[in-house]
């Protein structure tokens, strides 16, 4: 089963490292698509046409999650550059996220070893470093009930993470809500014993 929330980056996030005088630039960006992925790494190798290697990987869907996942070395030896930026994205505990490492070159040669050092360093800093967001997978939800409950039911939604989008007053009150996915059986469940199933929900 999916995972309906977890962290994410909170944006577009860049960090730099040196080692022995190559520059390795890590650019780090949220995305939910494989479009999404390959649009923000075509956009990177555009802003370093004259970078050495744009290198790249990315993970989509929950932490950890293998299923929908991609890298390239982009003419750095074979497995020395898009799987270790991929392991780093595995471990990092967020989702959702891509990331491209412009290498300029130095002068001074690095070995495969090197090479698989410097492009997990890169990221992996670059991930400890950047800000985080979260993913939260929303359902909507509208109920109608009686005013002698409208008390009982507003004391617990902060601790379902409930947002009033819209509420009206007439013969009853109306709510119309916003709330994680994971806590929405939980939530009508209290929602009905507040109530006595007294409160009408329409999705």
């Amino acid at each position: 089963m999916a995972r309906s929330r977890y962290p994410v980056p909170a944006g577009f996030f860049r960090q730099e490292l040196e080692v022995k005088r190559s520059r390795f630039i890590a650019t780090l960006a949220p995305a939910a698509s494989v479009d999404e992925a390959r649009q923000f790494i075509e956009n990177i190798r555009k802003e370093f046409p004259d970078a050495r290697h744009n290198c790249w990987a990315f993970l989509l869907g929950p932490p950890g999650s293998s299923d929908r996942v991609g890298f390239s070395d982009d003419g750095e030896p074979s497995g020395t550059a898009g799987k270790p930026m991929l392991q780093a994205l595995l471990h990092c505990g967020a989702g959702d996220l891509v990331v491209v490492v412009s290498r300029y070159f130095g002068g001074i040669k690095l070995g495969t070893g090197g090479l698989v050092r410097a492009y997990g360093q890169a990221t992996q800093q670059a991930l400890e470093s950047m800000p985080r967001g979260e993913k939260i997978a929303w359902v909507y939800l509208k109920l109608g009930f009686d005013y002698s409950v409208l008390e009982l039911l507003q004391r617990d939604l902060p601790q379902f993470e409930v947002e009033i989008l819209e509420e009206t007053f007439s013969e009853q009150v109306t709510w119309y809500l916003r709330l994680p996915e994971e806590r929405e059986t939980d939530f009508r469940d209290r929602v009905v014993d507040r109530s006595h199933g007294r409160v009408r929900f329409d999705t």
